[in-house]
C-alpha cells in the first residue's frame, strides 16, 4: 500500500496498533501510527472528548478523572481533544483532574495514548484553527496526529476541507498525520461522496472521515463500501466516525454499527465527545470494542492504562 506521496505501508513490517504497549503508544505519531493503525485490520478505537471536562467530577480530597483517562481506561487506542481552546492559555493545557501540561507529549506520556487535535477551517480560535502557523506548534507539542473537521455550526465544507488540508500538508511536510473529512453535516449540508471523500486524499490526507452508515442520513452500507475501497486504494486510512450523539446510545445498537463498520472495511472506529459531559458512554464503546476485536483485545488495551508521572505544575 502506498499513499499519493509515494510513501510505502508494508504491514509486515509495521507494528499494529493493538499491540503496542503503553510506552510505545505513546510515542506513536505522524505517518508512523497511520501505518500502524491500517496494519491493524480495522480494530483501533478512537475516542474524542472536549479538552476541559471531567465527567468523574472530583470529590472534595480526592484527585479526579479527565475524560481522556476514562476513553484510555474502556480501551481507545488513540485520545483525540475537542475544543483545545477551552484549556489552552498561551503556555500550557490546565486539563481538570490531571493538572497542567506544557507538551501534548507529556499529556500522552500520562495517559498512555497517542493524543490527537481537531482542527477545523472555519472561523474558530487560533489554536484550533486549520492553519499551518497554528498546527505546527501543536506538532511541535507533540500532536500525533491532527484531525480536519468542523463542529456543528461552523459552516465546513468538503471543498474547504480539502483546500485547508492541502495547505496544512503543503506547509507541515509528509511526515504529519493528517486525517480529515466530516462526522455530521456541521451546519453545512452536503452529499457524503466518493468523489469528495477522495479529493481530501488529493489533497495530501493520510486518513479520511466518514459518518458511519446508520449515523448520518443517507450514509448506506454500499456507499460507505465503495468510498472505503476508493481512499484506501488512494493509499489513505478510512475513520468511521459515530459523531450524531448515538455515541450516547443504547447497547443494542452497537453490534449493528461495528459490524457494519467491519463489513465495509474501515481502519479506525470513532466515537464522539456528545453523551456525558465532554465524552462518548465508555460503557457503549467498550460493547463496541468487544465486537470488532473481542475481549482479548478489548481487555488488553484497557488494562495497559494506569496513570504515568504526575504533573500538576507547568515546568
Amino acid at each position: 500500500m502506498s499513499d499519493q506521496h509515494g510513501h510505502q505501508y508494508d504491514h509486515r513490517q509495521t507494528p499494529r496498533i493493538l499491540d503496542l504497549d503503553r510506552e510505545r503508544l505513546a510515542a506513536l505519531r505522524g505517518r508512523a501510527l497511520t501505518a500502524s493503525v491500517a496494519a491493524a485490520e480495522g480494530r483501533t478505537m478512537v475516542a474524542e472528548v472536549f479538552a476541559d471536562r471531567a465527567a468523574l467530577v472530583p470529590m472534595p480530597g480526592m484527585p479526579g478523572v479527565h475524560n481522556a483517562e476514562l476513553v484510555a481506561a474502556f480501551g481507545a487506542d488513540i485520545v483525540v481533544l475537542n475544543l483545545i481552546e477551552r484549556a489552552w492559555d498561551g503556555e500550557r493545557l490546565t486539563l481538570p483532574g490531571l493538572g497542567t501540561f506544557t507538551s501534548l507529549t507529556d499529556l500522552a506520556a500520562y495517559i498512555g495514548r497517542p493524543v490527537g487535535i481537531n482542527l477545523e477551517p472555519g472561523d474558530v480560535p487560533e489554536i484550533r484553527r486549520a492553519k499551518p502557523e497554528y498546527a505546527k506548534r501543536l506538532i511541535d507539542m507533540g500532536a500525533a496526529m491532527l484531525c480536519l473537521t468542523a463542529n456543528p455550526g461552523t459552516g465546513g465544507s468538503y471543498a474547504g476541507l480539502a483546500r485547508v488540508t492541502e495547505e496544512l500538508r503543503a506547509g507541515l511536510g509528509d511526515d504529519v498525520a493528517l486525517w480529515s473529512g466530516k462526522m455530521h453535516h456541521a451546519g453545512h449540508p452536503e452529499r457524503v461522496t466518493v468523489e469528495r471523500l477522495t479529493s481530501l486524499v488529493e489533497a495530501g490526507a493520510d486518513g479520511v472521515v466518514l459518518p458511519l452508515p446508520g449515523t448520518l442520513p443517507g450514509v448506506t452500507k454500499e456507499l460507505a463500501a465503495e468510498a472505503v475501497a476508493a481512499v484506501q486504494d488512494a493509499g489513505a486510512v478510512v475513520m468511521g466516525a459515530i459523531g450524531t450523539s448515538q455515541e450516547g446510545s443504547h447497547a443494542n445498537v452497537v453490534p449493528q454499527l461495528a459490524l457494519t463498520a467491519k463489513e465495509v472495511g474501515i481502519d479506525a472506529h470513532h466515537f464522539g465527545d456528545s453523551f456525558l459531559p465532554g465524552m462518548c458512554d465508555p460503557e457503549v464503546m467498550y460493547d463496541y470494542s468487544v465486537a470488532i476485536r473481542g475481549r482479548r483485545h478489548t481487555w488488553n488495551r484497557m488494562a495497559l492504562g494506569g496513570r504515568g508521572h504526575r504533573r500538576t505544575t507547568a515546568v
